[in-house]
């Protein structure tokens, strides 16, 4: 069996990786000449964990990715006072069987080509047309150069983002829905970092209309920072799109001297729009399958985008591991049956966060702060984090 894998990203490769384990032979196309990851850092939560040490990854992981102590730690914008924190370690191994790390992105990436045999990935080849007649798809793929590659498969996915030139095929197109907001990124050196930062934590500072997250990423060499904020008139989604640190600093002026002094440590910034997608009615059609933000992007405040794209590649693997040449089609549609419910509620929760985390002070705010003495987000997120689904399809 043949499986043509657009996208080179976490969730394309990480597909590629669980297929061919599988023994089912899958191609990543790449459209980028060069296969490396735009943004910083990421939260591989447990749910992620799981999958890639069950892949033979998990000591290559745990080689780069910096365990942490605390998942959650919220902090009161104005003085940094703690309002809740959520210890890791021990307890999430016992709840969950695996660790919660933060990583940047181009390691998880390079770690995942590097688990892939060289021809498996093909770069610098640009989805033109795809169409699916009889028992075959048919793919013509663009290089830089402009020559064209006709190839054919026996099931195409389409794991290429939120902007997915696979998608069209499977459901009809509609526009990303617009939050409002915008995040900045930065990565900062830990030797400039205040000592705040440097602590194996995810710390979340919450005040009003705007949030900060920051956390150590490489051995704790860099501090990776999200600061969500109002829009404005920017509209630029892009991962690579250029922002000014004097307009991030600006928007945090009047909070904590710390946090300002990890702003002022930046020497760059990244800025894009977040947007997101409804559910899609459907994943699928005939040979072709959407996987990852192709299929379910979503707002990043869960920290569950390369997870839920990992899990789709579980069930992937699993339903294309029993099909035949012939049966691709009932294969896809059986994933799709198995992970659309699950990865439509996750994008569906991670609507809406921003209206906790930006309260203004006042009543509303001192509610929202009493409430998290009395929150087990650990015990309470069982259903996120305890998802197993190859024990799911398994049984």
């Amino acid at each position: 069996m043949r499986i043509a894998i657009i996208g080179g990203g976490l969730g394309g490769l990480a597909a590629a990786l669980l297929l061919r384990q599988a023994g089912v032979e899958a191609v990543v196309y790449e459209q980028t000449a060069e296969l490396r990851e735009v943004g910083a850092g990421i939260v591989v939560g447990p749910n992620m964990v799981r999958p890639l040490a069950r892949a033979g990854l998990g000591e290559r992981l745990a080689s780069f990715a910096v365990p942490l102590e605390a998942a959650w730690e919220f902090r009161r914008w104005q003085d940094g006072r703690v309002l809740f924190s959520q210890p890791m370690g021990e307890e999430c191994r016992r709840l969950y069987g695996a660790d919660c790390y933060v990583a940047h992105r181009a390691d998880l990436l390079q770690m995942l080509l590097e688990a892939l045999p060289s021809d498996a990935v093909r770069a610098d080849r640009r989805l033109e047309t795809l169409r699916q007649d009889g028992p075959e798809v048919e793919l013509v793929l663009t290089d830089s150069r402009g020559e064209k590659t006709t190839v054919t498969a026996d099931g195409v996915i389409g794991a290429d983002g939120i902007h997915s030139v696979v998608r069209p095929a499977v459901v009809e197109e509609e526009p990303p829905r617009f939050s409002g907001l915008c995040a900045y990124r930065c990565l900062v050196e830990a030797e400039h970092a205040p000592e705040l930062a440097l602590r194996r934590v995810q710390t979340l500072w919450l005040g009003p209309g705007r949030h900060f997250v920051h956390y150590p990423i490489r051995d704790r060499k860099l501090i990776n920072i999200v600061a969500i904020v109002p829009a404005g008139e920017w509209r630029v989604e892009s991962w690579t799109a250029e922002g000014r640190i004097e307009d991030l600093a600006r928007e945090f002026e009047t909070w904590d001297p710390r946090l300002r002094q990890l702003v002022a440590s930046a020497t760059e910034t990244r800025r894009w729009a977040l947007y997101d997608r409804s559910p899609l009615e459907r994943w699928t059609s005939g040979r072709v399958a959407l996987l990852g933000d192709a299929a379910h992007s979503m707002l990043p405040f869960f920290g569950q985008g390369a997870a839920q794209a990992v899990e789709d590649a579980v069930v992937l693997a699993s339903c294309l591991r029993a099909a035949t040449r012939e049966t691709v089609a009932q294969a896809l549609v059986r994933y799709e049956e198995i992970r659309r419910p699950r990865a439509s509620q996750v994008q569906l929760m991670s609507r809406g966060r921003e209206v906790q985390n930006h309260l203004p002070d006042g009543p509303a705010q001192l509610e929202r702060d009493a409430a998290f003495a009395g929150g087990d987000p650990l015990r309470q997120n069982a259903w996120l984090y305890g998802h197993d689904p190859e024990t799911i399809m398994a049984g």
